[in-house]
């Protein structure tokens, strides 16, 4: 008896002291501010994976470029992920429709289950909405010839998306970096796929002076 006081008690000096709840509510599904979707650079994923890559998204007979790594409920702050749904499991079909956007099927069961399920939409019209932010974005042209190594400032890529994409400000996008190379960029969308700024999502941006791109694989 006196445990079970002595616990209530610091239970209830923790939520005084420093705000803490003791009941953990789930994320619930369909309650986000806006959407990130990331653009992931795969010739620096295939680079990095090697032997252990995914053989059809790093296939050098047919390069991907900037391939579609999720699309992200977010919250002003922080974001919701793997919520509670009937809808944990998707139908293959959809992982095969994606695959032209999203070459991994794993990357794509993985994605519904973190990020999907918190979207409030079925399977099918989460993964149409994906399709849809991904066919809002033009890719800068120098993105989709490069064929050599290249250099470039996080603010020089954020500028040359901006330049194709009228209404994407610089503080609506943001670029990913690892170990001084892109890895992916991030566009922050309404629920509505206009897009618009999101400062934490920019503050996490890169802020290396010059980032390498690396080209596809030669055939």
């Amino acid at each position: 008896m006196r445990l079970a006081k002595f616990l209530q008690h610091v239970a209830v000096a923790a939520i005084v002291a420093f705000g803490f709840s003791p009941t953990v509510q789930a994320d619930t599904p369909g309650d986000f501010d806006f959407y990130v979707l990331a653009l992931s650079w795969s010739p620096a994923y295939c680079r990095e994976a090697g032997p252990n890559a995914s053989p059809h998204q790093c296939d050098a007979r047919t390069p991907f470029r900037f391939i579609v790594h999720g699309l992200w409920p977010q919250y002003d702050r922080g974001y919701p992920e793997s919520c509670d749904t009937s809808q944990r499991r998707i139908d293959r079909q959809i992982a095969f429709d994606m695959d032209d956007i999203m070459p991994s099927h794993g990357l794509i069961f993985h994605q519904w289950r973190k990020h999907g399920t918190c979207s409030g939409l079925t399977p099918e019209d989460y993964f149409d909405l994906t399709r849809d932010a991904f066919e809002k974005v033009q890719i800068p042209k120098a993105f989709r010839t490069i064929n050599k190594r290249g250099q470039a400032a996080p603010s020089k890529i954020e500028a040359a998306f901006s330049s194709v994409n009228p209404g994407l400000s610089k503080d609506g996008i943001a670029v990913v970096c690892e170990r001084g190379e892109l890895q992916e960029v991030r566009i922050c969308m309404s629920k509505d796929l206009e897009f618009r700024s999101c400062p934490s999502v920019d503050r996490n941006g890169c802020r290396s002076g010059t980032l390498t791109v690396v080209p596809p694989l030669a055939r």
